[in-house]
């Protein structure tokens, strides 16, 4: 099969409003690294568990160990999503249970003068890391609205002095993705 070029949707189920990115990838590319791209669109920093479900089975890599999952280190995504509108399960981080939904939109004939993989769309800021899943990302969003509630100064503390739900900046993205491991931070 002649490699293609998979424009997918990665939405953070649960975010209201809709926390996503549009990208640009190779077909063949393995699970491992669809995960590293993923980390770096949407801004998280790899710091947990992940795995990949496609309804039948579910992807890890195998140091994970994490119970009857196949390796994604070895598996193509083409080898799982084969036509426009499938789509497949992403978690991220067990705990706070951040899962995504990879809609494959379309599927293109690759064009040499495209940087590939590339974030083409997107909308909002990714939730900080260990903030409660999305209930807890509700919970802050609403906390931080309030200067006169009494966790409103630990949230800001906790954030760095400041957090902007809105913040989207495809520009950083597409210069992280050109690195080494798509930009994906291994901690």
């Amino acid at each position: 099969m002649a490699k293609k070029v998979y424009q997918i949707q990665v939405v953070l189920k649960g975010s209201k409003p809709k926390i996503w990115r549009r990208v640009l990838i190779n077909s063949d590319i393995l699970l491992v690294d669809l995960h590293r791209i993923i980390q770096t669109t949407m801004g998280w920093t790899n710091s947990h568990l992940h795995l990949f479900s496609d309804g039948i089975f579910e992807y890890s890599p195998k140091e994970f160990e994490v119970e009857n999952t196949k390796n994604s280190r070895i598996v193509r995504l083409d080898k799982i999503l084969k036509e426009e509108k499938s789509k497949i399960n992403y978690e991220y981080d067990f705990g706070d249970g951040w899962e995504h939904d990879l809609i494959l939109e379309k599927i293109l004939t690759p064009d040499n003068q495209l940087q590939v993989p590339k974030c083409i769309a997107g909308k909002r800021n990714c939730p900080p890391e260990d903030c409660g899943g999305i209930w807890g990302y509700s919970d802050m969003l609403e906390i931080l609205k309030q200067t006169d509630h009494e966790e409103y100064e630990s949230y800001l503390e906790w954030l760095g002095g400041n957090f902007d739900p809105e913040y989207f900046d495809m520009d950083d993205i597409n210069e992280r993705l050109k690195k080494k491991d798509f930009g994906c931070i291994w901690l």
